[in-house]
């Protein structure tokens, strides 16, 4: 059934849903003088590649059974991985009852998160919850000081490393935590599905009409580092990403140079980068205080930056500055002729680094996955006591369900000012006007008490003409004194939400202004 104990110098047990790596560890661990057990897939995918591998039946002289619902729920692998080697009696009750301790337990869980973004069906998801897995993993983390838990694939070079060096407590330790966080996570996930079932006789179905809100919100995320102070130096802070996942923009990108990033630093490149995701053509922002400052599209990265720059140089000063296509030397070489905090991009030629390492403290980061986010998740909000949790503002306006009520319809050539206007009006503190004409803004006005106010700021802080320029508001304007001050300034088409009780005197004010003026029956405040 099993080899006696002084023929075998250690056992890991691997049961692995991700086969990610495993061939390689496996190999790395018989190597080492490992003997592997494996579960059922896992023991297939080792054996197809000629690894010496124990099935876990063979080591427990019991079967899979129940459609393999049961394969390592046994006293001879439990036994074995929980024992206290430092225990005299523990040792002892192995003896009597042969039973070989465990060493490593290599484990990650079934997809059952994949599955439910699947939109799979109840009975498959369910099917798709593991019990063993995260069992074993618990068993193995909680005895840590005599079996080595490992959990995520990225960790397999590091175990073998320390197994050739000595493995020490500080990495047991690691792992242990890693383990105890993933399986957190995945009963957290669970059960967050399990809130949206309801019962409909015998049968169980996802809940569609509910919102998609858990009961109880569990969520997970790992820290990437300690910051030097939060928003201010009197504050401690951290930075943390999300434990499971592709992680995109901020939180997966490297830094190339430059100091390290601030609290500060990283909510700026945070906006710039959800920002850059609204545009497929070049696209360069300018962003402080989370605000942009200047947006702008162009048929090469330099002159959309140019031009981003060019709405606002004062505020552009000590900026953060974003960019959708991997930078050329030219580009570089206008970015390193204004004082910025930092540049995130898709990437950097060669000889763009060389032009922008004379900055050395400007910090680059590149984003190695530039894809659009997809706005998967919550979008979380603390408050003393508490969390607000809302699904991202990720609406695209829809042409097709726009109301034009005036005299007047928008030409096409405002037209696209408008949705480009739109688009960066929604990553504008509220109350937020932007000014745009073609493909660049012009004047942004964020983050006022009034709107008027907003008109007001938008309109002084152009550095050129607004004549025949369009303007977007985030919501919807209360009075017609809005629109007459954008109207006075030269903007000639609006796009707003609607739905003020005085929309009628808005309607009129802009017919006897000869403004065209969109409804978009969708606002986009930002708090």
């Amino acid at each position: 059934m099993t080899r006696p104990r002084d023929q075998v110098k250690s056992r890991a047990l691997l049961s692995v849903a991700n086969k990610e790596g495993i061939v390689s560890f496996a190999r790395g661990l018989t190597e080492r003088g490992y003997q592997v057990l494996a579960s059922g897939g896992t023991a297939t995918a080792l054996s197809k590649e000629e690894i010496s591998v124990t099935p876990v039946s063979e080591a427990t002289g019991f079967p899979e059974i129940l459609g393999g619902r049961v394969k390592t729920l046994h006293p001879l692998i439990h036994g074995g991985i929980l024992a206290r080697r430092e225990l005299a009696s523990d040792l002892e009750e192995l003896r009597r009852n042969e039973i070989i301790p465990i060493d490593m337990v290599a484990v990650n869980f079934y997809p059952f998160e994949a599955k439910v973004a699947e939109k799979k069906s109840v009975a498959e998801i369910i099917e798709n919850i593991d019990i063993g897995g995260p069992s074993m993993l618990r068993a193995a983390a909680k005895n840590f000081r005599h079996v080595i838990p490992v959990v995520d694939p990225r960790d397999y070079s590091l175990v073998l490393g320390k197994l050739d060096e000595g493995m020490d407590m500080a990495t047991r330790l690691y792992l242990a935590v890693k383990a105890f966080r993933a399986s957190a996570r995945y009963e957290a996930a669970i059960a967050s599905y399990m809130t949206l079932l309801e019962a409909r006789g015998d049968e169980l179905a996802v809940n569609e009409l509910e919102p998609s809100f858990p009961g109880t919100l569990s969520v997970a995320f790992e820290k990437v580092q300690d910051l030097r102070y939060g928003e201010n130096p009197h504050q401690s802070a951290a930075f943390y990403r999300e434990a499971e996942g592709v992680p995109r923009a901020v939180a997966g990108a490297r830094k190339l140079q430059g100091k390290e990033l601030s609290y500060n630093n990283i909510l700026d490149l945070d906006a710039a980068w959800r920002l850059l995701c609204e545009f497929d053509q070049p696209a360069a922002v300018v962003i402080k205080h989370t605000n942009p400052c200047g947006v702008a599209l162009g048929d090469t990265l330099l002159s959309a930056y140019v031009l981003a720059r060019e709405t606002d140089p004062v505020s552009a000063f000590g900026g953060i500055v974003g960019l959708n296509r991997t930078v050329d030397k030219k580009t570089a070489k206008e970015l390193v002729s204004t004082f910025l905090e930092a540049v995130i991009a898709p990437g950097f030629d060669p000889e763009a680094l060389e032009e922008l390492r004379g900055k050395k403290n400007l910090r680059l980061l590149a984003i190695d996955d530039p894809a659009e986010p997809g706005w998967e998740g919550y979008n979380l909000c603390r408050v003393v006591g508490g969390l607000l949790v809302q699904d991202w503002d990720s609406s695209p306006l829809d042409r097709s369900r726009l109301e034009i009520p005036t005299e007047r319809k928008p030409t096409e050539e405002e037209m696209e000012a408008l949705e480009f206007a739109w688009k960066v009006a929604k990553h504008v503190k509220s109350n937020a006007i932007v000014i745009a004409k073609n493909r660049n803004t012009l004047g942004i006005g964020a983050g006022q008490m009034s709107r008027v106010d907003s008109c007001h700021l938008a309109v002084t802080k152009a550095q050129s003409s607004l004549e025949g320029s369009a303007a977007a508001s985030d919501a919807f304007f209360p009075f017609r004194d809005g629109p007459d001050q954008l109207a006075d300034a030269g903007v000639r088409a609006i796009i707003q939400p609607g739905g003020s009780i005085r929309d009628e005197e808005v309607i009129t004010g802009a017919n006897e202004r000869g403004l065209a003026m969109v409804f978009t029956g969708l606002r986009h405040f930002r708090h």
